[in-house]
């Protein structure tokens, strides 16, 4: 057990930039939509690919730099971020193209975007090596876009969703996938956290906007891309400023949250039902951003932390082998066989803000209550929880949810071990500390 606490402390990546005149900053979009005929995200039950696009999946990059620390923040209108091996393309090529040391990529989770793996074995399809090189070109235009920022960030509240787990008297969980009549179920985060970037004269650059909901207004008789709810709000809040800021969807920790009108049938209006929920969250992100004061720093510095974690596979794997043959049909237990591993690695990635602003990312679905622990916990009040951080590795439950069950506590999509996800947020924790000069390296005298 030493061993491995020096190991992760030894392989923490941890940059932190001197003092420096400004936080600079440089915004963009790119449309990463699929072609049609590419198989869709998240519902084994659908009757096909993609057959038409309602709205552009959009991957939004915003690189930031304070002396000679710079990080891309990406936004991807996707299921899911991208594999190992492509994440770490596109920082090679963030690197050594336009000088860039890290990426931290953050996917909406939208049901309505293509399917991701982390690997291949014909090869990285063609729409997203594609797509990685539009982003990675993105990350050039942002660079080249780079001027003196000011920044700021603020707190809302909306409910959109509810906890789709209920857990009943005797302890069993009950699923509650749609709440069309808003009844109460359990643990939510209502908060919405907004971060705006300014130029320096104090126009809107980017509105990042922080929330814990599954994208999932639409269901599997959607066949259509679409960014779903958070794509709507995106429109909105761009158009309540003439400035016209760029507006990223950081996805929090929605693992056990769904909107409360879950997996609208399109012939119940669907298409309109997403429009209002995005805007309704909208509309309350763009009343905390325009009252947020930005500011430039007078010790600008941009810290990223990124550490690589080990947790045993929950599951007796020979189970696994059997479950992926009885409950999946085969294109779809072939896919899963990557889930049938003695350990799973996955990065907790951190990254702070003037020692004002932090963002830790979790490379899955964490459950809310692992959202809440992290924010009650920090030392920074503007500190927030980013699932779909930098890779995908299943569901994060807190070790409560794993006791008393219920789908994504305790099934197949569910492969780290107990307790895994309180300790990914202990180290964002320690992260957040370090970067605040609290936790040494060196012992104190006697």
């Amino acid at each position: 057990m030493r061993k491995t606490f020096l190991l992760l402390i030894l392989t923490c990546s941890l940059a932190i930039a001197g003092r420096a005149q400004a936080l600079r900053a440089g915004v963009t979009r790119v449309d990463i939509t699929p072609p049609l005929g590419v198989d869709l995200w998240g519902y084994f039950d659908r009757s096909g690919p993609a057959n038409g696009k309602l709205d552009p999946l959009f991957a939004r990059v915003l690189v930031l730099e304070a002396g000679r620390q710079s990080v891309a923040v990406i936004t991807l209108d996707l299921g899911r971020s991208f594999g190992p091996p492509q994440i770490a393309w596109l920082r090679d090529k963030a690197r050594r193209q336009h000088g860039v040391g890290e990426v931290m990529l953050i996917a909406s989770h939208t049901h309505s975007g293509p399917v991701i793996d982390d690997s291949y074995e014909g090869g990285v399809p063609e729409w997203e090596q594609r797509a990685l090189e539009k982003i990675a070109d993105a990350i050039g235009e942002a660079v080249a876009k780079l001027k003196t920022a000011r920044i700021g960030a603020g707190l809302g509240q909306a409910t959109l969703g509810h906890n789709r787990r209920i857990v009943q008297s005797d302890g069993s969980v009950k699923m509650l996938w749609r709440n069309s009549t808003g009844q109460q179920t359990g643990m939510i985060d209502p908060t919405v956290g907004v971060i705006r970037v300014d130029d320096v004269n104090g126009n809107p650059m980017a509105i990042l906007v922080n929330y814990a909901c599954h994208p999932v207004i639409f269901g599997p008789d959607n066949l259509r891309y679409s960014a779903d709810f958070p794509g709507a709000m995106a429109k909105l809040v761009e158009s309540s400023f003439d400035e016209k800021p760029i507006c990223f969807f950081l996805q929090g920790a929605p693992g056990d949250i769904n909107p409360m009108m879950d997996k609208t049938p399109l012939a119940e209006n669907a298409d309109a039902l997403k429009i209002e929920v995005g805007e309704q969250l909208g509309r309350e992100v763009a009343r905390v951003a325009k009252t947020i004061k930005t500011e430039i720093s007078a010790n600008p510095e941009i810290a990223f932390l990124s550490e690589q974690l080990r947790f045993r596979n929950r599951w007796d794997l020979d189970s696994m082998r059997q479950m992926l043959t009885l409950a999946f049909p085969p294109a779809l237990a072939k896919r899963y066989q990557r889930y049938i591993t003695p350990e799973i690695v996955t990065p907790v990635t951190t990254l702070v803000i003037n020692k004002q602003i932090a963002l830790v990312g979790l490379a899955g679905e964490p459950f809310v209550g692992l959202q809440l622990l992290l924010k009650a916990r920090s030392p920074l009040p503007m500190t927030f929880l980013t699932g779909y951080t930098n890779g995908y590795y299943g569901y994060f439950p807190t070790i409560s949810a794993a006791a008393s069950g219920g789908y994504g506590a305790n099934t197949l999509v569910t492969r780290v071990e107990v307790g895994a996800g309180e300790r990914m947020v202990d180290r964002g924790l320690i992260h957040i500390y370090r970067v605040l000069g609290k936790l040494k390296d060196k012992p104190e005298q006697p």
